[in-house]
């Protein structure tokens, strides 16, 4: 284990998000390096610290009684004080209906890089000696099957060979809590990890590519499917790469 994926995985470490065999993995690499030691205490005097703070604002009690005595008298004509703070706190309907989509916007933002994170992760585990593949084999017809009943849908396994890009196996991964499957490609020595994960939205979305933590992501989505090829060849391969399997897969379907 190198240093710089040592640093990814002390994270998942401290928050115990580790399997027991990567934990061990992690653990044996700290003890024999002092820098990432460091950093690992480092992290956890932080994440005590941050526990251990009292972050809570309290609102003075002058400022209570300002409220309190801005609100309108109760009389038999007027709203109590407890309608009116009610309907403070409920707000308009516009208000809220706006306020509720800002804030679904910002949770898909946030799922999806929470998403893209969890990708790098499972790249960087994958190059681990005896990690890349369950199923080694540069046959499409091999692969493909493999994975039927190990998860509910089957990715889709195109053989890309003759562009540039090798099949050479797929294994069962975890994102977002739940079994992935993965097809493994190489451009040279290059790995190429493909994750596939269904999804309710069956609209094609574009292809798009993002860089994260050294790494070209590029992540499109089709027919139910949702896709990320990431690799740190650049990103006009792997872009290549993407066209090449949409367009055979397309070639598939249609024939």
């Amino acid at each position: 284990m190198t240093c710089e994926e040592a640093e990814i995985l002390i994270h998942a470490l401290i928050d115990g998000e580790l399997d027991a065999s990567h934990a061990r993995e992690v653990e044996a690499h700290v003890a024999a390096c002092t820098h990432c030691a460091a950093a690992l205490a480092a992290y956890r005097q932080m994440s005590q610290a941050i526990a251990g703070a009292a972050l809570r604002y309290t609102a003075p009690e002058s400022l209570r009684r300002r409220v309190d005595a801005a609100l309108p008298k109760a009389t038999a004509a007027a709203p109590s004080r407890r309608l009116v703070l009610r309907g403070f706190a409920m707000g308009s309907a516009v208000s809220a209906l706006a306020a509720t989509g800002l804030v679904a916007i910002v949770l898909r933002e946030d799922d999806e890089q929470r998403i893209m994170s969890e990708i790098v992760s499972a790249h960087l585990r994958s190059l681990q000696a005896g990690h890349l593949t369950d199923v080694l084999s540069t046959d499409q017809h091999t692969v493909k099957p493999w994975f039927n009943g190990r998860i509910d849908v089957a990715p889709p396994v195109i053989d890309l060979t003759a562009q540039g890009f090798t099949l050479i196996g797929g294994r069962l991964d975890y994102v977002d809590a739940r079994p992935i499957g993965a097809v493994v490609y190489k451009r040279r020595a290059h790995v190429i990890n493909l994750f596939v994960a269904q999804t309710a939205n069956t609209e094609h979305r574009a292809a798009r590519t993002e860089t994260l933590q050294g790494y070209n992501i590029r992540t499109w989505s089709d027919r139910g499917l949702n896709f990320w090829a990431i690799s740190d060849i650049g990103a006009d391969e792997l872009a290549e790469f993407s066209e090449k399997f949409e367009a055979a897969t397309r070639a598939n379907k249609e024939g």
